[in-house]
């Protein structure tokens, strides 16, 4: 059973940092992809970045290219999402997801979540 625990969020103003983990328990693969999305209040849930863990493969979604900086560490099985000069629009929650699959990742349909981290940016 794969269970990914998403944990860092919290309230900052504009121009802070933020950076989610997401540890990952029950996967014997050694590569899957990873990805964060995020719905804000009302919002469809979109995607934030997403990538290959152990490839280049990765996507940031316009809105947050050369802000948000995705990795993953392989010996912790963690995936993180670095996220600097946030903006109110940033606030959300942020959700960690996995599969086997780019485009069912990529797309949002990943076979894998987590519970959601809140981040709330104030202006």
């Amino acid at each position: 059973q794969v269970q990914l625990v998403e944990s860092g969020g919290g309230s900052v103003q504009a121009g802070g940092s933020l950076r989610l983990s997401c540890a990952a328990f029950g996967y014997t693969y050694s590569s899957y992809y990873m990805g964060w999305f995020r719905q804000a209040l009302g919002k469809e849930r979109e995607g934030v970045a997403a990538m290959d863990t152990d490839g280049p493969t990765t996507y940031y979604a316009d809105s947050v290219k050369g802000r948000f900086t995705i990795s993953h560490d392989t010996a912790k099985n963690t995936l993180y999402l670095q996220m600097n000069s946030l903006k109110p629009e940033d606030t959300a929650m942020y959700y960690c997801a996995a599969d086997l699959s780019w485009p069912r990742l990529y797309s949002g349909n990943g076979n894998y979540w987590g519970q959601g981290t809140q981040v709330t940016v104030s202006s």
